[in-house]
């Protein structure tokens, strides 16, 4: 008979798989997916190797699970805001793109990895199912704001896949890392640059 993992058993393993997904996210932000071995992902999270490959089959499938649940957090925190957040569309577009920016800023290595780093190819499907995401959110907040009459008329779906390549395009360099004054003043850029995008008739961030 198949032995069967008790709830307690699985329990051990959800949370050891947690903890080697957090470590793993950790050296990922510090030397980029290039150098985050299996080796020092185990030393990390202070299991042997084999226990790695117990949870994973490959670096590239850790890697590609590290990948989903950081993005999905980015997803999730900018759809709070521009779906559930105060202000109207064009408000909320500024808010959402100044959060988006500011946790970027303030998490280089991480926001980089997310981004832009050369990675594992099996993390191009995943990048691109995120683009996919991020386009959703922002798709929905430019229809709002073209109905409320905030946005001339427009694709909203253009808009948005152009909202996420430049958003991403204009962190990269900046990753490394401006701070101060230099990020008060791409976070405004960027905020104003998002209006315009979308067509607002003036660019307040606040």
């Amino acid at each position: 008979m198949a032995y069967r993992k008790t709830p307690a058993v699985q329990d051990r393993l959800a949370a050891a798989k947690d903890r080697l997904i957090q470590c793993a996210t950790s050296v990922v932000a510090d030397v980029g997916w290039a150098n985050a071995s299996v080796t020092a992902v185990a030393a990390a999270a202070g299991m042997s190797v084999g226990s790695v490959y117990q949870h994973f089959p490959s670096k590239g499938a850790l890697a590609v699970e590290v990948f989903r649940r950081a993005s999905a957090r980015e997803v999730e925190v900018l759809g709070e805001v521009l779906r559930d957040g105060s202000g109207d569309a064009a408000e909320r577009l500024a808010c959402g793109v100044r959060v988006f920016a500011r946790r970027a800023l303030q998490h280089p290595g991480l926001a980089y990895a997310l981004l832009a780093a050369p990675a594992e190819p099996a993390l191009g499907e995943a990048r691109s199912e995120f683009r996919r995401r991020y386009r959703a959110v922002f798709t929905d907040v430019v229809r709002e704001g073209v109905a409320a009459g905030l946005f001339p008329q427009q694709d909203a779906e253009v808009t948005a896949a152009a909202l996420t390549g430049a958003i991403g395009e204009v962190l990269v360099d900046p990753l490394s890392a401006p701070t101060g004054d230099a990020a008060d003043h791409l976070v405004a850029e960027l905020m104003a640059m998002s209006l315009r995008c979308a067509g607002a008739p003036s660019a307040t961030t606040g």
